[in-house]
């Protein structure tokens, strides 16, 4: 099921159905036994390079056959030939959202969208949560991370993509730039007191919603929990004051 944007989301749109769980482990076992505990918690699950590496396109028919939604991220990024292709053999997968890198230019983004033919959601990732102004620089991207994300943010959605992934700080700078229609998917998600671990710019999931968020992805703050059922009923209970918030 290809999902709603933005403007399409009802005000009264649960938390479960926006709450997106990183499945970051090396392979199926632990992974799955992670979904059996947040049975009822979250509708999606990502499903990133290291388990798709892994185990393939295995756990996602698993997935799906249990009804989840997939967010397959794997931030493609190649000559557009290549990425366009790779995006017609998940379109045979089943997934609902796929990565690409808005800095893979017009032309990469532009044969993503043909290829995606509507049946997945793309999502053009923007400067990853890992990099802020020093590393950019490093890379010869002059100006800050913000000013960058807006740059590709704005290239991409020319060409027809769907939707971006970018971090908290740029939420609400996105949506009054370009408005309802995007949805804006956002990792470098913490809750208050929590290790930021090797993200730079991150938010806690209330104010990523007020701010303007459609989806958010969480993964260590989830997954390495005592108890990751109860994490993910906080984050929950989080993103439920940030609509309320959003809404006042």
């Amino acid at each position: 099921m290809i999902p709603e944007t933005a403007d399409r989301l009802p005000s009264d749109h649960l938390p479960s159905d926006r709450l997106i769980v990183a499945l970051d482990f090396p392979e199926t076992r632990a992974a799955l036994a992670l979904v059996d505990r947040l049975h009822g918690a979250t509708r999606w699950f990502k499903v990133g390079l290291e388990l798709y590496i892994a185990e393939g396109n295995s756990l996602v028919a698993e997935l799906k056959r249990r009804g989840y939604s997939i967010f397959l991220d794997l931030k493609l990024h190649d000559i557009p030939n290549t990425v366009a292709s790779a995006v017609r053999a998940a379109t045979h997968l089943g997934v609902d959202m796929l990565t690409v890198h808005a800095a893979g230019g017009p032309e990469m983004l532009s044969a993503t969208v043909q290829a995606a033919e509507s049946r997945l959601a793309l999502l053009a990732v923007t400067v990853l949560t890992s990099m802020d102004a020093a590393q950019l620089e490093a890379i010869g991207v002059t100006g800050t991370p913000a000013a960058q994300v807006e740059r590709l943010a704005a290239i991409a959605l020319a060409c027809g993509v769907g939707g971006l992934v970018c971090s908290p700080n740029e939420v609400a700078s996105l949506r009054k730039q370009f408005g309802s229609g995007p949805l804006l998917v956002i990792p470098g998600i913490r809750p208050e007191g929590a290790d930021i671990g090797d993200q730079r710019r991150v938010a806690t999931p209330a104010a990523a919603i007020a701010s303007g968020a459609s989806y958010l992805v969480v993964g260590r703050p989830i997954t390495r929990a005592i108890d990751p059922e109860a994490a993910a009923r906080a984050i929950l209970a989080e993103m439920q004051s940030g609509i309320e918030i959003g809404q006042a």
